[in-house]
């Protein structure tokens, strides 16, 4: 095999800081063929396998224990159809360099997530989504995919060809191969026209279902402590990229860059030593957040760059039930004595047919709850995610959470087919790792 090695480094650690391991034998496989032989070494030596991106998950889905295969040789384009509308990249491709070279030719993604740093089978995997829109994430926007299972095939698998394959391992965990090529499904480039504007609490919640029923995507903040929120609405406004009017240098890296990465970053941290001034803090912000109008290319408004890194939590819950789940979780805060820095995020989406998509068969509300990374969490996440299970949430794969196989089956309606596909794949668990042990059983 013409895999190179990489020793060192012989560990691996997850962005946030919170999972991390060592002696691990670290390969660069540059094909499909490199990976099969690579699981069917470990395979033959009782050793476990796992692709690991760039780490953007806060769960240990992506840990591996004895055999971790890097992306390095897996990037690029490998097939562009203009007639049907798809473009073919190799799994180890970044997010944010596949948005690059979509732009390049002309095309863009429906949707996307907030953060462009995953590799695209990290992406999928994890069921990372955005917000709005007709494809609720980028697992329902895959119309193929390439795998390397466990006892040693590789699988191409579209709507017609290995189509049980399909349907199942566009979220497939990491726990039913590993993915070396996803087919999208694209559409010409096109511009995203955004408006930020500061809210009451009472404004945000009376006006929400009108707000996501005029735009095409919507994205809320709520500030703990504060009676504020900052709104996001984003609407299409075509392909004519000569009418973008995107924000002035000056503004993009006063805002984006200096007050919501270096300042935010100072803050959060100071604050950490401080908490009683947390909802001061907090109620400061809040107050000082301006509009903006801006418009740009669709990838560059879905985008932002984050350099303060925190730990989430985040769940889908019924979107009938979302303006309720989100009163509650406030009015748990409130009661709680806690402080917490971070703002929540809230987002919608619609059902898709992904079965362990967490928009699966059902519209979605989103709520994501952060901290700093030097923060406890695990007091805040607790309270938020009881409030979460009383409304039949669904965790995301990639985010912390405590629910095990027995808690996520029922949520699931097709849970037991993923359980027979893994079994079918993954007979001996060569890409099984403690989580997936605890979110599917062993």
């Amino acid at each position: 095999m013409s895999t190179r090695r990489r020793t060192p480094p012989d560990t691996w650690r997850n962005w946030s800081g919170l999972e991390s391991s060592s002696g691990l034998q670290v390969l660069c496989p540059g094909s499909a063929d490199e990976v099969r032989a690579a699981v069917a070494e470990a395979r033959a030596a009782g050793r476990t396998v796992k692709a690991a991106g760039t780490g953007h998950s806060f769960t240990a889905i992506a840990k591996p224990a004895h055999v971790q295969l890097l992306p390095d040789r897996m990037r690029g384009i490998l097939a562009v159809d203009r007639e049907a509308m798809t473009v073919t990249a190799r799994a180890g491709t970044q997010l944010k360099v596949f948005n690059a070279e979509l732009e390049r030719l002309g095309l863009s993604l429906h949707n996307m997530g907030d953060i462009a740093e995953q590799t695209l089978a990290g992406a999928i995997s994890t069921g990372t989504h955005g917000t709005g829109g007709r494809a609720s994430g980028l697992a329902a926007q895959v119309v193929g995919l390439e795998l390397v299972t466990g006892t040693g095939q590789i699988i191409w698998a579209t709507a017609d060809e290995n189509a049980d394959v399909f349907q199942l391992a566009r979220v497939g965990l990491g726990a039913l191969g590993v993915i070396t090529a996803i087919s999208f499904a694209v559409e010409p480039l096109f511009l995203l026209r955004a408006v930020e504007k500061p809210l009451s609490w009472d404004e945000g919640m009376a006006g929400f279902d009108d707000l996501t029923a005029a735009h095409d995507h919507v994205d809320m903040y709520w500030f703990p402590h504060a009676d504020r929120l900052l709104t996001k609405s984003y609407t299409r406004s075509g392909t004519d990229l000569s009418l973008a009017e995107p924000l002035p240098r000056w503004r993009a890296w006063l805002d984006d860059d200096l007050l919501s990465n270096t300042v935010f970053g100072a803050q959060t941290a100071a604050l950490n030593r401080a908490p009683r001034a947390i909802p001061a803090a907090n109620r400061f912000a809040a107050r000082m957040i301006g509009a903006r109008t801006y418009s740009d290319l669709a990838h560059r408004v879905f985008t932002t760059e984050r350099r303060v890194v925190f730990r989430e939590m985040e769940y889908a819950v019924p979107r009938a039930a979302g303006l309720s789940a989100l009163r509650e979780c406030r009015a748990a805060f409130e009661k709680s004595g806690l402080t917490v820095s971070f703002p929540v995020e809230i987002r919608v989406a619609p059902a898709d047919d992904v079965p362990l998509s967490t928009s699966y068969g059902r519209d979605s509300f989103y709520l994501a709850f952060h901290t700093h990374q030097r923060a406890d969490h695990e007091a805040y996440f607790a309270l938020m995610e009881s409030v979460m299970r009383d409304h039949e949430g669904r965790p995301h794969w990639g985010k912390l959470h405590t629910l095990d196989a027995h808690d996520l089956a029922p949520l699931y309606p097709r849970f037991d087919a993923f359980l027979a596909m893994r079994d079918h794949l993954d007979p001996d668990r060569v890409f099984t790792n403690p989580y997936l042990d605890r979110v599917l059983g062993a």
